[in-house]
C-alpha cells in the first residue's frame, strides 16, 4: 500500500513527444487485433497464445544478446510484478476473447473497455486521489465507447457469462497497465516485455490445452494472419503502450487505449468494406475529448 497523496502520479509536464507520437503508433496498432482476430480461423486461445508466443521469438535475440546483463540483474520485486503483469495480460486475452463468441460483440466490446475506470479505482484505493478531471474524462471516454459499440445486455445465460467475461478481462486489463507503469520505473522496455510476454504465453498455453483448443493445424494464410497480429498489435501494439505508460502514467496510457474501439471501426471500413456507425466519428470526437481532461488534470 503505497503512502498517500493528493493527487494521481502526474503526467510530467516535459514529456517527450516521441511519447506521444509512438503512442499513437500504438493505438494504430493493436485496433488492427479486433478485424485481424475476426478474419483469423482459430481458435480465442490459440490466437491469444500465438500472439504472445511468437512476439518472444522476435524480441529472444534482443533480449539476449543486448539486454542479458539486465535481465539477470533484476530484482525478486521487479521479476514478481513482471509475472503478475503477464498473467494479468494472459487473463485479459483469456478471459476477453471467449467472450466474443458467447454474447454480442458491442457488449464484449463495451465492457472490455471499463479499463480506465478500474485503473482510477484501484489508484484510489491505493491511497491517490485522482482529480475530478479525471474521473470526468474517464467517464466521458467510456461514453464515448459505449455511443459506438451500445450495450445489447441480454438474459440469456450463456450471454451473462459473455458479459461477465469481458467485464473480467477489462478489469485484468487495468491490472496489466497499473503494473506495467510500477515495473517500468527501474525496468527497461525489452526486458519487461520479454518477461511478460513469456509469462502470457505460458498461461495462455495451459489454458488453450486443457480446453482443446487446436494449436497448430491452420493453412498459410491463418499462419500468416497470425504473424500480422503479432507484427502490429503485440509487438508495435503493446510493446510501445509498455514503452509509453513509465511516462505517460497509467490514467493516461489506459484510458488513449479507448482510442482502439473506433480506430478499429474505421480500419475494418477501409479494410474489409464495412460500412463504420454512424456514430463513429463523433463517439471518436467525445473519447477524445476525454483523453484531453485526463491528460490536463494529470498535467496539473
Amino acid at each position: 500500500m503505497t503512502t498517500a497523496t493528493t493527487s494521481a502520479p502526474p503526467v510530467a509536464a516535459g514529456v517527450p513527444r516521441l511519447d506521444v507520437a509512438l503512442l499513437a503508433v500504438a493505438i494504430s496498432s493493436v485496433s488492427l487485433s479486433a478485424p485481424l482476430i475476426a478474419a483469423t480461423a482459430a481458435p480465442a486461445l490459440a490466437i491469444a497464445f500465438w500472439r504472445n508466443a511468437l512476439a518472444v521469438g522476435a524480441l529472444t535475440p534482443v533480449a539476449w544478446f543486448k539486454y542479458r546483463a539486465r535481465l539477470r540483474a533484476l530484482t525478486r520485486r521487479e521479476v514478481g510484478l513482471t509475472i503478475g503483469a503477464g498473467g494479468l495480460l494472459a487473463l485479459h486475452f483469456g478471459l476477453w476473447l471467449p467472450s466474443l463468441s458467447m454474447t454480442s460483440v458491442a457488449s464484449s466490446t463495451a465492457l472490455c473497455t471499463t479499463t480506465p475506470i478500474w485503473t482510477t479505482i484501484a489508484l484510489r484505493l491505493r491511497g491517490h486521489r485522482p482529480p475530478a478531471m479525471v474521473w470526468a474524462g474517464t467517464l466521458a471516454a467510456c461514453a464515448g465507447v459505449v455511443m459506438l459499440t451500445g450495450v445489447d445486455l441480454s438474459l440469456s445465460p450463456r450471454a451473462l457469462a459473455g458479459d461477465a467475461l469481458a467485464l473480467g478481462g477489462g478489469i485484468a486489463a487495468a491490472g496489466y497497465v497499473l503494473l506495467g507503469a510500477e515495473v517500468r520505473k527501474s525496468v527497461d522496455t525489452v526486458p519487461y516485455t520479454y518477461l511478460c510476454y513469456g509469462t502470457a504465453a505460458a498461461g495462455l498455453l495451459t489454458a488453450a490445452l486443457v480446453s482443446g483448443a487446436d494449436l497448430t493445424s491452420y493453412d498459410g494464410g491463418t499462419w500468416l494472419k497470425l504473424a500480422v497480429l503479432t507484427l502490429a498489435a503485440q509487438l508495435l501494439g503493446h510493446s510501445l503502450l509498455n514503452r509509453v505508460v513509465a511516462s505517460l502514467g497509467p490514467s493516461v496510457t489506459s484510458t488513449a487505449i479507448l482510442l482502439e474501439t473506433p480506430g478499429a471501426a474505421l480500419i475494418a471500413a477501409l479494410w474489409l468494406g464495412q460500412q463504420p456507425p454512424a456514430l463513429a466519428y463523433p463517439a471518436l470526437l467525445v473519447i477524445l475529448a476525454g483523453l484531453a481532461l485526463v491528460v490536463r488534470a494529470s498535467r496539473n
